[in-house]
């Protein structure tokens, strides 16, 4: 039995040694890969879709704030044809962008959708966040639908809501 000690201190600083959590999924699909050249694709029609975030909410009083998981989703509606998204620009309360998720346009292939996650440890865009999408699609193709779920448990209590993004042009 003395040597079960030990152990006792052993494993639960193994625990601890896990590496920090990641700040938002910047790359949970391979954007590389979904990269294309829109070059010389006249005929694609152009559109921008306003999406609103809460990385946090208030509760009770604007001093108390629940900090929240949000999964943003880019989903093509069409079931024969790909769509392109040009951007997705993420932004804070006051509108300055935090990031950009990739460089270059990607595809969805049709009824595909791709996330982007940020963080419940994320809270830079505060209450106020947004994602601001630029896309193109061929004529008569569903423009791409864009939609956030929030989350947070804690304990037993839960809370959860959406959001959908808006044309903006």
């Amino acid at each position: 039995m003395k040597w079960l000690s030990p152990l006792w201190l052993i494993v639960p600083a193994c625990w601890s040694c896990d590496p920090a959590p990641e700040m938002s999924s910047v790359d949970p699909v391979n954007w590389e890969k979904r990269m294309v050249d829109l070059e010389g694709q006249d005929s694609l029609q152009r559109g921008s879709t306003y999406l609103s975030v809460y990385s946090e909410i208030y509760s009770q009083t604007e001093h108390i704030k629940h900090p929240l998981t949000a999964t943003i989703s880019l989903r093509n509606t069409s079931h024969s044809d790909t769509v392109f998204v040009e951007s997705a620009d993420y932004y804070d309360t006051k509108g300055q962008r935090i990031r950009s998720y990739f460089s270059r346009p990607i595809y969805l292939s049709p009824m595909e959708t791709v996330e982007i996650v940020i963080d419940q440890v994320d809270e830079t865009g505060g209450s106020g966040a947004n994602f601001l999408f630029q896309w193109q699609v061929k004529p008569g193709v569903p423009e791409p639908l864009f939609e956030g779920v929030m989350i947070s448990t804690s304990g037993q209590q839960g809370l959860s809501f959406t959001t959908r993004g808006v044309r903006i042009d």
